[in-house]
């Protein structure tokens, strides 16, 4: 199909490459994908982002001359980072998540960004981008436009297009917005409080779709007013799984690959791992607990107290490449649901690549979670309780038994549909429902 005749979509994203992190896959995925469904991709996104890290093997990924539109974005990043001494660095975890924020100037950063920047330090750019595309919008037409959140203050310049244009918008949420795990650490008045919620209820109300990557999440945007949100999970991509065998290793390796802070830091694991290795010689000799990302100083106090530094190995931050070799080498693919009260809900996108690499999931988290239903939809490994030492040891013994015997490999089923092409078929039907009337 030639790209005349394709129909055109505009995608708002406050991340793109080389930009690392999941965040960025979901909507660099569809991209990729988007013309073989008959829609053609036009990118609006900030030339000099605050991203965590670069990821420069991402840019294989985009599709050739896909049209990409990049603007300049003011953040009051570099007004934090030079009065707290880090001009020059990246952020690392952000405003609410940095764990050395102890004193006075930290607790007003906190309320600033979450009483003053609504609904987020990115809202400076809402304005300008509603200007340019109000001009770009009537020179080059669009079918449809889709949002993608966090953050959220890329729903709001969708909010403003719907408004002077009346374009067909879909509103993408990866996350929740008065829902997220951080909100209640964002010191907030009553007033910020409301004007949030006032804002995400114009958003999922005013939008044409809303779409959302859990059940939980679902039931909570119709609670807003939308009986228009549907769940497009995130996926997979098999291109991404690096080809031929896995390497020979005799460790015992746990695998954890992305951010993890203090709210994910698996306890639970490391009593489990340490009263193991206490009964188990041979265990501690080859367990192997490897990380790759930014890791916070309370998850490597914890390892150092549950004296299980000597089988610690962190790799840092890696190219996506790099990290898949990582898990697909490891014998075991830790995933961790952070510890708060919307943990139902959250279906991470590590998960979904996970599955993709094909090796024993251990999740811990909520297990009456929805990833912990797909979990076990796809026979893909288990789910454990935040305080389930017990069942953590008796499941980690169970690994390791069948790991000595060669038989630790799952067999996943009915995977298909997470794929991300497959997802890129559904999203395509979507925005041809809302196109079409």
């Amino acid at each position: 199909m030639s790209q005349t005749s394709r129909k055109r979509v505009l995608i708002v994203t406050y991340y793109w490459p080389p930009s690392g992190g999941v965040a960025v896959q979901r909507w660099l995925k569809f991209v990729k994908y988007l013309r073989d469904f008959g829609w053609e991709p036009i990118v609006y996104t900030p030339e000099n982002p605050e991203s965590f890290y670069d990821d420069h093997s991402l840019f294989k990924d985009i599709p050739e001359n896909i049209e990409v539109i990049k603007r300049p974005i003011w953040e009051p990043y570099d007004i934090y980072k030079w009065i707290t001494g880090r001009k020059g660095k990246k952020l690392g975890l952000g405003f609410a998540d940095d764990s050395d924020k102890k004193g006075g100037l930290a607790k007003l950063m906190v309320w600033i960004r979450g009483n003053i920047l609504i609904p987020d330090p990115r809202v400076f750019w809402v304005r300008p981008s509603v200007k340019f595309l109000k001009r770009y919008l009537k020179q080059h037409p669009v079918d449809a436009i889709v949002t993608t959140g966090p953050p959220h203050s890329m729903h709001l310049i969708g909010l403003n297009l719907k408004r002077k244009l009346n374009i067909p918008w879909l509103a993408d949420f990866r996350d929740p917005w008065t829902n997220i795990d951080f909100y209640h650490e964002l010191r907030l008045t009553k007033f910020a409080n409301w004007y949030h919620h006032r804002l995400e209820r114009k958003v999922v109300q005013t939008a044409d779709y809303v779409v959302v990557v859990s059940q939980q999440m679902k039931r909570e945007f119709e609670s807003l007013g939308s009986n228009k949100v549907l769940v497009l999970t995130n996926g997979f991509d098999t291109d991404d799984i690096p080809a031929g065998e896995t390497q020979r290793n005799d460790s015992f390796s746990i695998c954890y690959v992305g951010t993890m802070n203090s709210a994910r830091n698996p306890h639970v694991l490391w009593q489990a791992l340490s009263r193991i290795c206490a009964e188990n010689a041979e265990f501690a000799q080859k367990l192997r607990i490897q990380m790759a990302g930014q890791i916070d100083i309370s998850v490597t106090t914890a390892i150092k107290s549950y004296g299980l530094e000597k089988n610690f190995e962190h790799h840092g931050l890696l190219p996506h490449d790099r990290a898949l070799a990582l898990q697909k080498n490891a014998q075991i693919l830790l995933l961790v649901i952070n510890n708060t009260p919307n943990a139902k809900g959250i279906v991470t996108g590590k998960f979904f690549e996970y599955l993709a690499v094909g090796k024993q999931i251990l999740t811990i988290g909520p297990t009456d979670s929805d990833i912990a239903e797909i979990v076990h939809e796809t026979a893909s490994g288990d789910v454990i309780d935040y305080t389930d030492v017990d069942g953590a040891t008796q499941t980690l013994v169970k690994y390791f038994n069948l790991f000595k015997q060669g038989n630790l490999t799952p067999e996943p089923k009915g995977i298909e549909k997470y794929s991300r092409k497959a997802l890129t078929g559904r999203l395509s039907e979507i925005l041809n429902q809302i196109t079409n009337g």
